[in-house]
């Protein structure tokens, strides 16, 4: 045979060949930059863009903080003490912190009440967001704490709050045991039976003010962010429920109650929340009696409670309208009142599909709270505006007391944002 023509000899190895390390620049920290930052020209000129940026802020705050000082009780005293170095005077916040938390004017011997009932919010709301987790009749101290709350911070006799609990449970009963007649003949006999106890509350604890009494406080003694935090957990808790309520309404095929529905929620989502603040504050009086004594908190929370729920009606009308036809006819095959198809069926759902969109909504309501300074109600940004950069110890002082406020709602925000994220994860079960 010709050596042109040599014949190939196959070969199998018999032994396995150790894996190679990837190399260098596909590992680790190399392979995340090359990734992400220097994927391409422009990405790394945006990289060393965002690099200078972030260095020249850093370069004025890390100085400014380090630098600064918590001694000085005015402002003169903090800069004598600074002698031209450029840090901050924290001095103020160490001075005038019970006034960004309380405000002015809620009395120092009974901070204790509040700092109580936010300590206890803490026990109150884990049932309702981790509701997977623990037990239902963990619900109760849910149920409970709003009207103990309102008894410690506002104090008084404890039988206003012990009625108004009774009213919501006697409208509950009253909606569950007539609802099975018509949805809406539920909400009305619920209305009523709540109203009635109210009342009924109203004449016995007139009666007896001092049974079980703790000092009361008036609503305009409320400020710094404790007011910010009434106002945000108060109208937020109300206005889903209520939101709810007028995406289904504006869903009915009454004439009647879609109508009220589509007028109200556009009426207040085409006017501003200062306009509805200033309508609670001044124009509402005018349609009161003369001697009638109508709370401004209360009116506040009323406004803001009713512009939050038009937002979050559209928000669940979205959720309401992306879900398949076939979930309504599922409902109806199974032989499920209007009621019960939404409650056990649709709205999970809706819910479900909402919560990004509510979310943004309780976000930017907490953060409107802030609006309440312009009629005259000291939170947080008030306190700030006010008395504190009125006095003549600190006049001229600024970033300290902003940087501490923008600290305080960053917080509370950002952990509604990240449970709100934390919540669609534990539901996003579709693709699992």
């Amino acid at each position: 045979m010709s050596d042109t023509h040599a014949e190939s000899v196959a070969f199998v190895r018999e032994s396995v060949i150790p894996p190679a390390p990837p190399p260098a620049r596909e590992t680790g920290a190399v392979r995340w930059l090359r990734e992400n930052l220097f994927a391409t020209w422009f990405n790394a000129i945006l990289t060393l863009v965002a690099l200078y940026v972030l260095w020249v802020l850093l370069s004025g705050l890390v100085p400014w903080v380090v630098n600064g000082t918590w001694q000085g009780s005015s402002l003169a005293e903090c800069r004598e003490i600074l002698q031209g170095n450029g840090g901050g005077c924290f001095s103020v916040l160490r001075e005038r912190w019970p006034q960004l938390l309380f405000g002015f004017q809620y009395p120092d011997y009974l901070r204790w009440r509040p700092v109580l009932a936010f300590f206890l919010l803490f026990v109150a709301v884990p049932p309702a967001l981790f509701i997977m987790f623990l037990p239902r009749w963990t619900l109760i101290v849910t149920a409970i704490y709003p009207f103990l709350a309102y008894w410690l911070i506002w104090g008084g006799t404890i039988l206003t709050p012990l009625f108004a609990a009774l009213g919501f449970l006697a409208g509950y009963l009253a909606f569950s045991i007539v609802e099975r007649r018509g949805f809406v003949l539920g909400l009305a006999a619920g209305l009523l039976a709540a109203v009635a106890v109210w009342w009924f509350g109203g004449l016995l604890a007139g009666e007896f003010p001092r049974f079980a009494r703790l000092e009361a406080v008036v609503s305009r003694a409320m400020g710094g962010f404790m007011l910010n935090l009434i106002l945000g957990i108060v109208c937020v808790s109300l206005s889903l429920p209520f939101g709810i309520l007028l995406a289904l309404g504006r869903q009915s095929r009454l004439p009647v109650v879609k109508g009220f529905c589509v007028v109200f929620i556009e009426f207040v989502r085409g006017v501003p929340l200062i306009t509805l603040l200033f309508v609670a504050n001044v124009v509402l009086a005018f349609f009161l009696p003369p001697d009638a004594n109508f709370d401004l908190i209360l009116r506040v929370i009323i406004m803001i409670t009713l512009f939050a729920s038009a937002y979050i009606a559209e928000v669940i009308r979205g959720g309401l309208a992306a879900l398949p036809k076939g979930q309504y006819e599922a409902a109806d095959s199974l032989g499920l009142d209007y009621a019960q198809a939404m409650r056990l069926i649709i709205l999970p759902q809706a819910l479900k599909i909402s919560i990004p969109g509510i979310v943004n909504v309780a976000v930017g309501l907490f953060k409107d709270t802030t609006l309440v300074s312009v009629i005259s109600m000291f939170d947080l940004v008030g306190m700030i505006r006010g008395p504190i950069l009125a006095s003549t110890a600190w006049a001229g002082i600024y970033w300290e007391l902003w940087a501490a406020a923008c600290i305080m709602f960053f917080t509370v925000c950002y952990g509604i944002s990240q449970y709100s994220q934390w919540l669609e994860r534990q539901l996003h079960t579709d693709h699992r």
